[in-house]
């Protein structure tokens, strides 16, 4: 076997054993008694990719969107393709094992040890220039289970993050982040100028938690 074919089959084995505990974990919940709501922490790389992902898209990506596992496949895609293939079974056993359950697809985690080599990143230049590159603060992520946890009516999917990449000027920050010691070169008055259209929403989540504060406010 050559070493590319090698680290092929394990990202292809790390899918099966993130699928194997997605399995696990919900249905350990539904042999549980005294759980009453499951939150499953996914990714929005299971929202985003698609064969038409492009600047030309006419709407935005919502939680009714999925990531195609074929496209992530033929890419290499392996941390969206786990994602949404461990998602897509958790969805299945819940309603099979009728689990009150909602998701949280949260957009890159801005954490303090971030680095280049993060998964989520494959991709990153695409996700860029398709206005679908989004990160989230620990503490909004933790905030977000929370709010869909105690919401009684929260349901389905929930995409989570409180910040698009959509400059240059956002781009170079991240970079700054992700690589420190490595100079950025400076861009051209294109560059420099150019505004990315967002196209995927939280519009649902953001509802959501601000009618859940709303609530907290009155109660206090």
């Amino acid at each position: 076997m050559s070493l590319l074919n090698w680290l092929t089959y394990g990202q292809e084995y790390m899918v099966e054993v993130e699928v194997r505990a997605a399995h696990n974990v919900v249905e350990a919940c539904a042999r549980t008694e005294t759980i009453d709501k499951v939150v499953f922490t996914s990714s929005a790389t299971a929202v985003l990719w698609r064969d038409n992902n492009s600047q030309s898209l006419a709407s935005d990506l919502d939680e009714r969107h999925w990531s195609d596992v074929n496209f992530c496949r033929k890419f290499k895609l392996w941390h969206a393709l786990s994602k949404t293939v461990a998602e897509k079974t958790a969805w299945a056993l819940a309603m099979d094992r009728d689990i009150n359950m909602v998701s949280i697809n949260g957009g890159l985690l801005m954490e303090p040890h971030l680095s280049i080599t993060h998964p989520y990143l494959k991709g990153a230049a695409e996700m860029y220039e398709c206005g679908t590159f989004v990160t989230v603060d620990l503490q909004f992520l933790v905030d977000a289970h929370i709010c869909v946890f105690e919401d009684v009516s929260s349901y389905g999917r929930y995409l989570c993050f409180n910040h698009a990449i959509t400059n240059h000027e956002d781009a170079i920050h991240l970079a700054r982040l992700l690589t420190p010691y490595s100079p950025s070169p400076p861009p051209s008055y294109e560059e420099a100028n150019l505004i990315i259209q967002q196209r995927l929403s939280n519009k649902k989540l953001n509802k959501v938690m601000v009618d859940f504060e709303s609530e907290l406010l009155l109660e206090d």
